[in-house]
């Protein structure tokens, strides 16, 4: 069997680095399989350092379909174009992509199209909001997929609810832990850069309480006024306790150019460089609280039992506020006020690890795969 595992950017990776171990492993018994990674950029993309692969235990990508721009039309275009060349030339039984980005909406349509089967990791998840472009990507992808892996049963029902059939989906759990089971020891044994560890280190070399902020949502960077009024209040309702904020590219931008840096009532709100993927993980599950924008980030919080504030207003995995750390407060600064004090006077509610979320994905995964 050939699996073709897709990825469009960055964060595609740590979604399917299990399941291309769990393929490694199958192919080292002699199991009849054999994958290859396309990732849509270029090959010197300053996202894909070297040790984000190392870290995650996988190589890099096979193959780099080249693709550059910022426009997102263009994109599609570009990606439709040079993964039908990559599919007429490269024999392969199944693609496998996660997500929702254009990119990955693009290489489903040349998938279907070349008449290849499909598998979505990470199906089903919604906000609801059609206004927003990867919503539109995500009902295309699912509605074109031959296969359905869901992270959880609030998934399923979307998914079924949209009419796919229930012999095309599968609730194989949350891939992003099979990483944090499998990374375990080496999270626990990474090094935290000198800035980090001279801020949250006591001197008897304990860490000290800290939080962990970070923020990419293109929505909240833009309404300066209310993201340095949520900073304001982020910063008040955790009094003494040291805010760790690992920022990159746009957002480290524009929370600098907010002049934060130079209040005496922020002192504790550090901006750092971003880590790697085994830093920041020992970081966030260490911390006492997360305050975050991203799913993923809260996903792994809850994995880790760490209290998590989302910026937003929904979340696609909402075992995430039902079962786990979770809890949602919009772009509010009274309530992200409110909720940080609770965090950092270490009031929080009772949670638990959601159904399937054991380390165990991409073994369901590519068994799957490999019997369908």
């Amino acid at each position: 069997m050939n699996i073709c595992v897709f990825c469009g950017a960055r964060p595609n990776f740590m979604k399917v680095a299990p399941v291309i171990r769990q393929i490694e492993n199958l192919r080292r018994e002699g199991k009849p399989v054999e994958s290859q990674i396309v990732y849509a950029g270029i090959a010197n993309d300053p996202t894909l350092e070297d040790s984000l692969f190392s870290d995650l235990g996988i190589r890099r990508p096979d193959v780099f379909l080249g693709v550059d721009c910022v426009n997102l039309n263009e994109l599609t275009g570009q990606v439709m174009s040079k993964f039908e060349v990559y599919l007429q030339d490269h024999p392969t039984d199944v693609v496998v992509v996660v997500d929702d980005l254009a990119s990955t909406m693009a290489a489903s349509i040349v998938t279907k199209k070349q008449g290849i089967r499909l598998a979505h990791i990470a199906a089903g998840t919604r906000s609801f909001d059609i206004n927003m472009p990867k919503e539109i990507n995500r009902l295309v992808i699912d509605g074109l997929s031959d296969i359905l892996f869901t992270a959880g049963i609030s998934n399923n029902s979307i998914a079924n609810r949209e009419g796919a059939e229930l012999s095309k989906v599968y609730m194989v759990g949350n891939i992003l832990m099979d990483n944090l089971r499998y990374c375990h020891t080496r999270i626990e044994q990474a090094t935290l850069p000198d800035e980090v560890a001279r801020v949250i280190t006591a001197e008897d070399g304990r860490l000290k309480p800290y939080l962990v902020f970070t923020i990419n949502r293109k929505a909240l960077l833009a309404d300066k006024d209310n993201l340095k009024n949520m900073i304001m209040a982020l910063a008040r309702a955790a009094g003494d306790t040291t805010i760790i904020a690992p920022l990159r590219g746009l957002a480290e931008e524009t929370i600098t150019g907010l002049g934060l840096r130079e209040r005496p009532d922020l002192k504790n709100f550090h901006i750092v460089t971003p880590l790697g993927y085994l830093a920041f993980a020992r970081l966030t599950r260490h911390a006492s609280g997360i305050i975050t924008d991203s799913g993923n980030v809260a996903e792994e919080a809850t994995f880790n039992q760490v209290p998590c504030i989302t910026l937003n207003s929904y979340t696609e995995h909402i075992e995430t506020v039902k079962i786990g750390t979770n809890v949602l407060v919009g772009e509010d600064a009274e309530k992200l006020e409110e909720a940080v004090g609770k965090m950092a006077s270490g009031q929080w509610k009772q949670s638990g690890i959601p159904d399937r979320w054991d380390g165990r994905t991409a073994e369901r995964i590519v068994e799957v795969l490999m019997n369908e």
